[in-house]
This record gives structure tokens, C-alpha cells and sequence, in this order.
């Protein structure tokens, strides 16, 4: 079966640290469909979906690099919760209680959470109409943002998946590590070979960078009061579920206006709670080309807010502009070559650098304030027992540096804005929520206008 990609082992090994899972809610009509016919949908699906029927399985002493092996549906990997008042904001703070969860890929990667009957559910259209709320819960070595929404427009999809055969397990863990024990001498010497190259790559990156061929890096900011050194006390969870349109001008990107509405709404915030606010960056997520087969194929950047510049149409200019900047910069190819090293790093030396890594400690400076992360997961034409989908949405993880997280998720005609913060950093995340909203008004009206 298939081994972890380096990067992939990296998620696996960071989650020992601290959640790294993706959580995707998908918001369905509820049409009564007893939870014993749900669950069998999803046994007798996932069971067709090849990425969905594995489980990992490390190698003695992390000799060779963990690996997926066949695995049959686990038990606990559908979870129909009942909630005392199953309305939308007990959801919330069910949401918010399984946010601060992992799944342990080597017994499983993945689970679905299931919320019958809720009330009062945002972008369903109809007053008093019951949802059904889906929580598909993956492990980020599994997949990325963009994988994630694969898998579940798999699983939740009009059309059955073709079911493919099951591999055999031809090596097991032992044989595995004694392939890793052999291969060795070949890692450490390709790593210094591919070391070399990556040094030479940085050099000419430099150069070119200086002679304005290839865009900068992002800038680099103080910590901010969403930066706090101290792990997060908790998890919030909150929507905003909106027309697409809304976040849609001419020559402008879902992405790039999402990041002008969270400088507006932060900065807003932040000015309420007594903090002066000069600068603000977002670190962004962006796609980069797929690498050694792993599944985790994106890289962070840095870029501007600009929440010094009153004009918000100049304003989503400038962060539009950075964005492309640092998207074109992630994307190449001198700035792969380090991945072609880490690539090749014997998985007993990636491992003992990860957990070597001073992941609590809050560097002197950082590549931004808040997380952004924007998907589409394309048409909305998926289904569960029978309802059909009205929107989703997603919730980048906390971490030792972000307090506060956005998801940007587009479905069909909806986009969904989600927030996913410390209440240490957030304590009023309904009033968060309001300046989000009128932050969308406004940004949306400047373009329009």
C-alpha cells in the first residue's frame, strides 16, 4: 500500500501535538431518514471510496515511513449526536466541543458527526425547517482542504462511486522497517545531494528576487493580542452564511474580498477592545502543484491587510495584488526545491525533528495575525438521507501562534465565512459575527458603487 509523503507524515506527526484535523459541515434538508438508514449509507459508501477504506500503520522505530493499509468501517467513525435543545446554537457549542478533538489514524482517519433535527439553522431558506447538520471530521495526513472536499463530494455525491479493488498489504510493518533500514545510506546521502541543489535554488531565488524577477516574500509582523504565548483555552465556533454574490466585484477574487471584509471586521474589533491597530497580516493557504504523491500539496504566506488605508476598494487592490505576488512566489520552482529535500529525509530523522520543533513557543515574528483559508467545493448538488445540501462550511485549526481562524467556503450559490477561535482572544465571538456582517455590507457596496 501507499506510503506517507513526507509532508503527509509531518501532519500525521504534528497531530500528536496538537489538533491538526479538518472539520467540513455540510448543512441537508432533514427529511426524517431514520439514523440506522444514514449510517448504512455511509457503511456501504465509504466502503467504494478506496481513500476512505484505510487506516494507517507506522513501521518499529519509524525505520521506513508510516503507510495506508486496507481497513474495514470502524464503529465509532459515525457518531449521531443527541443535543438536550437541538437548535442552531446548541450545535454551535457541540461544534465547538469537537473542534479541540483529533482521530487517530492508525485506528482511523477520518468520522462523520451527524445532528438531527436542528432548528433555527442559518441559509436554509425556510422558516421553521429542521437540518440535518454533517460534520466530516479527517486527519490532515489523509488529505488536504482541497482533497477533503473530494472525499466527501464522494461521499455526500448524486452518483454512486465506482468501487475499485482493494490492494494487497504485500509488506508489512517489520518488512517495511527493514526496507527503510536498507534504504537508508540513500536518504542521508541524497539529502545532502538534493541539500546542495536546494542551497544553490535559494541563492538564485535571492538574486532573482533582488532583481524584481520573482515577487518577495510576504512581510513579517510583531505577535498581536491573537497571538498570545499560551496554548488556546478553547474552542468557538461560529457562521455566517451568505449569497455568493455578496462577495463577488469585478476583477477581484472570493478570496481577495474575503480577506478585505476580515481587515475590516478585525481591525474593528480589536480598536472596540482597546487594542491600537497599525498593521494586520493573514497567513493564506494557496494551493501549489502536486509533489511525490503526497496529499498535502499547499504552502502558508504571508500578505497585508492594509487596514491603514481608508478606501476599500483600493484597499482590496492592494491585498489582491499581494496575494497573486505570493502565489506566484509559492509556486516556483526554486521554491520547491527544499521540498525535494525533505522528501527524502529518513522518516526517523523527520519525526525526531518535528517533535524536536518548539511548536509552543510564539517566534518574535510572524507571517500573520489570523488565518485565512478559502475552498470551493464546487456545485451544490450533494445529498444525505434524501435532503438536499443548502451550504458548508470549514474550520482551519488553532495552533500555538493562531488564536483565530477564518474559512472562506463556497458551495453552488453560497459562500459560508467561519470562524474558529480562542475565547481567551475572541470572548465576544457573536459581536465578531455582527462586524463580519456589516463588513461584507460595506466592502460589498464599495465595489458596487
Amino acid at each position: 500500500m501507499e506510503s506517507l509523503a513526507a509532508q503527509d507524515a509531518t501532519m500525521y506527526w504534528l497531530s500528536a501535538r496538537g489538533p491538526t484535523d479538518l472539520f467540513l459541515l455540510y448543512c441537508f434538508a432533514d427529511t426524517g431518514c431514520p439514523g440506522a438508514e444514514l449510517r448504512e449509507f455511509i457503511v456501504r459508501r465509504s466502503a467504494r471510496i478506496p481513500e476512505l477504506s484505510v487506516r494507517l500503520r507506522r513501521t518499529p522505530a519509524d525505520l521506513n515511513q508510516p503507510f495506508w493499509t486496507p481497513s474495514q468501517f470502524h464503529s465509532e467513525q459515525f457518531r449521531q449526536h443527541e443535543i438536550p435543545d437541538p437548535d442552531w446554537h446548541g450545535v454551535s457549542r457541540a461544534l465547538g466541543a469537537l473542534l479541540g478533538g483529533r482521530v487517530e489514524a492508525a485506528e482511523f482517519p477520518w468520522r462523520l458527526h451527524v445532528f438531527r433535527g436542528v432548528r433555527g439553522v442559518p441559509g436554509t431558506g425556510a422558516t421553521g425547517e429542521s437540518a440535518l447538520v454533517a460534520v466530516l471530521q479527517v486527519s490532515h495526513a489523509l488529505a488536504d482542504g482541497r482533497g477533503a472536499a473530494r472525499l466527501a463530494r464522494q461521499l455526500f455525491g448524486v452518483e454512486e462511486p465506482v468501487a475499485a479493488a482493494r490492494a494487497d498489504v504485500r509488506a508489512a510493518g517489520v518488512l517495511r522497517a527493514l526496507t527503510g533500514m536498507g534504504r537508508y545510506p540513500w536518504r542521508v546521502a541524497a539529502t545532502v545531494l538534493r541539500g546542495i541543489g536546494a542551497a544553490r535554488a535559494g541563492r538564485e531565488l535571492a538574486a532573482r528576487t533582488a532583481a524584481g524577477e520573482i515577487p518577495p516574500p510576504g512581510p513579517r509582523y510583531p505577535p498581536g493580542p491573537l497571538n498570545p504565548a499560551a496554548l488556546p483555552a478553547g474552542h468557538v465556533a461560529r457562521v455566517l452564511v451568505l449569497p455568493a454574490d455578496e462577495l463577488r466585484a469585478p476583477d477581484r477574487t472570493v478570496t481577495a474580498l474575503a480577506l478585505t471584509v476580515v481587515s475590516v471586521a478585525l481591525a474593528g474589533y480589536l480598536a472596540e477592545c482597546g487594542h491600537e491597530v497599525r498593521r494586520l497580516g493573514a497567513q493564506v493557504p494557496v494551493a501549489i502543484p502536486a509533489g511525490a504523491g503526497g496529499r498535502n500539496n499547499f504552502r502558508s504566506v504571508g500578505v497585508e491587510l492594509h487596514p491603514e488605508v481608508p478606501e476599500l476598494r483600493v484597499r482590496s487592490a492592494l491585498i489582491a495584488a499581494e496575494l497573486a505576488a505570493r502565489r506566484t512566489r509559492a509556486v516556483h520552482p526554486l521554491l520547491l526545491a527544499q521540498d525535494r529535500v525533505t522528501a527524502v529525509l529518513p522518516a526517523a530523522v523527520l519525526r525526531r525533528d518535528i517533535e524536536r520543533y518548539p511548536a509552543a513557543v510564539v517566534p518574535s515574528e510572524i507571517t500573520g495575525h489570523t488565518v485565512v483559508s478559502s475552498v470551493h467545493r464546487g456545485p451544490a448538488d450533494l445529498g444525505f438521507g434524501g435532503g438536499a445540501v443548502h451550504w458548508t462550511a470549514g474550520f482551519p485549526a488553532l495552533g500555538s501562534v493562531m488564536h483565530l481562524t477564518h474559512g472562506v467556503t463556497g458551495l453552488g450559490a453560497t459562500v459560508t465565512l467561519s470562524v474558529h477561535a480562542d475565547p481567551a482572544v475572541l470572548p465576544d465571538p457573536d459581536r465578531y459575527m455582527e462586524l463580519l456582517a456589516a463588513a461584507v455590507a460595506e466592502v460589498g457596496a464599495a465595489h458596487r458603487d
